[in-house]
């Protein structure tokens, strides 16, 4: 029972991080559609970009060399969605296997 706990609270623990990075990707494209050229001197788009960096960077890393670098994190946006939809989906299947209420 106490692996199986464990399990659990890491899958909260990675799609809080994923979650995170998701409304920061939201968050730099609201600005970015708000403040327009001015946003590299935007403070607060600075820290969504320090956020975001290091997922955007692995998600560039992965996507072929034809994806324009400007589509890369509307790309990374999707895959952190799909990739938290399916940890909530793997964390639901672990609460039913063991008869938890999660």
């Amino acid at each position: 029972m106490e692996n199986i706990t464990l399990q659990i609270q890491l899958i909260a623990i990675v799609r809080t991080v994923v979650e995170v990075a998701g409304w920061a990707l939201i968050g730099q494209g609201i600005l970015a559609v708000f403040a327009g050229a001015a946003r590299q001197q935007n403070v607060i788009y600075k820290v969504f970009q320090i956020i975001t960096a290091p997922v955007v960077k692995a998600v560039r890393f992965i996507t072929p060399r034809f994806i324009v670098d400007a589509h890369v994190p509307l790309i990374t946006f999707f895959l952190l969605f799909w990739i938290w939809i399916a940890l909530a989906a793997w964390k639901h299947r672990l609460c039913l296997l063991h008869h938890l209420a999660c």
